[in-house]
């Protein structure tokens, strides 16, 4: 894998893309002040609440929350990962995005990448060719046809052959040197002990694998007699291709929804293009991978349901239940989970051809919610009769939960849990590993002065020389004091910053929501007045600090006594906060 992507090339990208630009060409905005707005395209909406400000290179929805700055404007709105945003946004710039070397591999430029990705391309192209061009073509279409799939279907898909003579596309593509090793290195052609090179794919259907910007970045081939093995061949992982990254027909499904609302997970390739020709075009599989979390990551971005189909036997159940540890950090508020098994001997694939779209969708109407197959699995091979087995399941049934993030969602399978073992949900509450979260930004978020302070510092980076840098205050037990400090940091470091630019140094942190949700506060203060009020929120700030350490001096005095120097400090200390009081009145 490659390395980071490093902090001063985001800066870099965040201080060379212009906000404003990058969302009127995708959705259009309107002059409103010295800001932007248009309708949300995060929600639906009649008037508009989607304000895009240039001076801070941030984007804030007043009517559903949404905000940030470029990076996530576009995994948002394109539903990129972070490091496809990045590679996104400097194609738009026309830069190479820079690697930390943490191997001694060598960094491939933007034009060797494109390269990479242009020759899978012309690879796709060549097996879409053969199935027209070739001898056996015929018969493999005839195959595709006998298969319940139309040309349109193979056409979207882009399914081709590939033939059986052993390096017609090494020959075909492999022009010189350089893309014969490329072609190595791509695993589209193979080398053995002997030196000779000759292609992976032979005599197999052929299923271009797509990633989340439709470039072609593998391949899946499926025999067509019953007789060869192995049924399926997958593309090895290459410098271009991470299997469990990616999902095949998520691309093809992102085209035929501009919301999905729902997204269904079955185990082959058919399965997918099968049922896409009923029409359930909303289906994905894994490439020769069990379901990961990197896979439940990206579709609860992209959808609020997510359905598992899985065979009924042992192996459907133990794929259900890999998915179902996968999933459970992801489902916040409002995601839905649910598992549908088949009949014995079905698949989504014969089974959507025998029973149309209209019956098949029903079955998904009827999917299991994730908790009966949650306590399902715990329950089965546990007698809950018993203290010993109720006890049992405790163990295993709290850690799981405890990865669950929504309270609601929480409680909900602590309710569950109490009825099998006999106890109340308060009383299984206490005994998670942590505590529940209490998210502040999803409830009504109140304006402290330390949060009007780091408000405005950070709407308004130039307020940090305002004030004097006190790192000594980080010492006072005042919530949000330090954050409040490494802001004040950052900003004096690196004068030129922008909203967007200390926004994103906090994306890792438990801390950016927060920061995001300050950024888009309306302050309503004027110009002009900003800087008195910071002036006036940070003294308030630093007199709490104040206060606070003496209060500290003088319990330390009743207890334990004082030391002259501290004793002088007391003295000091209140003189001080006399002197500020006057002065304010």
């Amino acid at each position: 894998m490659a390395g980071k992507i490093p902090r001063q090339f985001i800066d870099d990208i965040l201080a060379r893309i212009d906000i404003v630009d990058l969302i009127d060409g995708r959705i259009g905005l309107k002059k409103a002040g010295k800001d932007y707005q248009a309708c949300c395209p995060f929600h639906n909406e009649k008037s508009p609440s989607f304000t895009v400000s240039r001076d801070k290179q941030f984007y804030h929805c007043f009517g559903c929350g949404a905000n940030g700055n470029a990076i996530s404007f576009v995994m948002e709105y394109d539903k990129l990962e972070f490091v496809d945003a990045i590679e996104e946004l400097a194609a738009i710039l026309n830069l190479d995005v820079p690697r930390e070397q943490g191997t001694g591999a060598p960094q491939r430029t933007q034009e060797q990448r494109r390269s990479d990705y242009e020759l899978m391309q012309q690879a796709a192209n060549f097996y879409q060719q053969q199935l027209r061009q070739h001898p056996q073509g015929a018969q493999v279409i005839e195959y595709i046809k006998g298969r319940g799939l139309s040309g349109e279907t193979a056409k979207r898909f882009q399914i081709g052959f590939a033939p059986p003579e052993w390096d017609v596309l090494y020959k075909q593509l492999g022009r010189n040197n350089e893309l014969q090793q490329q072609l190595v290195d791509l695993k589209l052609a193979t080398e053995n002990q002997s030196g000779r090179r000759f292609d992976f794919f032979r005599d197999r259907l052929m299923f271009p694998i797509r990633d989340k910007r439709g470039r072609v970045i593998a391949f899946g081939g499926r025999v067509m007699q019953k007789d060869q093995s192995p049924k399926y061949l997958n593309s090895p992982e290459t410098r271009i291709f991470h299997k469990g990254f990616e999902l095949y027909g998520l691309y093809e499904a992102k085209q035929a929804h501009a919301k999905l609302q729902q997204v269904l997970i079955v185990e082959g390739y058919m399965d997918v293009v099968a049922l896409a020709e009923q029409g359930i075009d909303y289906a994905v599989a894994a490439l020769g991978t069990a379901t990961t979390a990197e896979h439940m990551h990206s579709l609860f971005r992209l959808t609020d349901t997510v359905i598992c189909c899985y065979d009924g036997d042992r192996a459907g159940k133990d794929a259900a239940w890999r998915a179902l540890e996968h999933a459970l950090p992801y489902l916040t508020n409002g995601k839905s989970l649910q598992f549908v098994f088949l009949p014995d001997g079905e698949d989504p694939d014969s089974l959507v051809q025998k029973e149309g779209k209209a019956v098949f969708e029903a079955r998904l109407q009827q999917a299991d919610d994730y908790t009966q197959v949650l306590f399902q699995k715990l329950t089965e091979q546990i007698d809950i009769t018993t203290d010993a087995g109720k006890s049992k399941l405790m163990a295993e049934a709290l850690p799981l939960i405890d990865k669950v993030p929504s309270d609601f969602y929480q409680d909900s399978l602590l309710d569950l849990l109490a009825r099998f073992i006999g106890k109340t949900r308060e009383q299984l509450s206490k005994k998670l590993t942590s505590p529940k979260q209490q998210n502040s930004i999803e409830r009504k978020f109140k304006v402290t002065p330390m949060r009007q302070a780091i408000g405005l510092l950070i709407q308004h980076p130039q307020l940090a020389q305002a004030v004097d840098y006190l790192p000594e205050l980080a010492e006072m037990a005042i919530p949000g004091i330090a954050l409040f400090l490494q802001l004040q940091q950052l900003c004096l470091a690196q004068p030129t910053a922008n909203t967007a630019q200390l926004i994103e140094f906090f994306r890792d942190s438990k801390e950016y929501e927060v920061l995001k949700k300050l950024a888009g506060w309306p302050h309503n203060i004027r110009d002009e007045a900003l800087e008195k009020q910071f002036q006036q929120t940070f003294q308030f700030i630093e007199d709490q600090c104040l206060n606070l350490h003496l209060e500290t001096l003088l319990i330390k005095e009743k207890t334990e006594g004082l030391s002259s120097e501290e004793r002088q400090e007391v003295v000091l200390l209140t003189t001080a906060l006399k002197s500020r009081r006057s002065s304010q009145n």
